[in-house]
């Protein structure tokens, strides 16, 4: 069992920048690849970013590349999102994700989830 906790979530101004964190906890967090993935109210969850185990290689969504940087810190076991130039349309809540075997998009790919951290972007 993986237990995963976001932080970093709050409210900026278009053009800022926040960093998320998700803490994880239950095992070797080593092993998983990890995500992260956001939901806006009466949309469908939707990928974001995911890194491999030893956080050379990453995957992004086409809306966030050049914005937003994944990154891991397996000593600490912790992944984390950089943000920057935040838009009016990132506004949701950001959740992260543990358990997949490959880097992948699909949400069922992965087995544990956080309960999120909100993100709200003003113009």
């Amino acid at each position: 069992q993986v237990q995963l906790v976001e932080s970093g979530g709050g409210v900026v101004q278009a053009g800022g920048s926040l960093r998320l964190s998700c803490a994880a906890s239950g095992r070797t967090f080593g092993s998983d690849v990890m995500g992260w993935f956001r939901q806006a109210p009466r949309k469908e969850r939707e990928f974001v970013a995911a890194i491999n185990r030893d956080g050379y290689v990453t995957l992004y969504a086409d809306f966030v590349k050049g914005r937003f940087t994944i990154s891991r810190d397996n000593a600490k076991n912790t992944v984390y999102l950089q943000m920057n130039s935040l838009k009016p349309e990132d506004t949701a809540a950001y959740h992260c994700a543990a358990g997949a075997s490959v880097l992948i998009r699909a949400p069922t790919a992965y087995n544990y989830w956080g309960q999120g951290t909100q993100v709200t972007v003003s113009s």
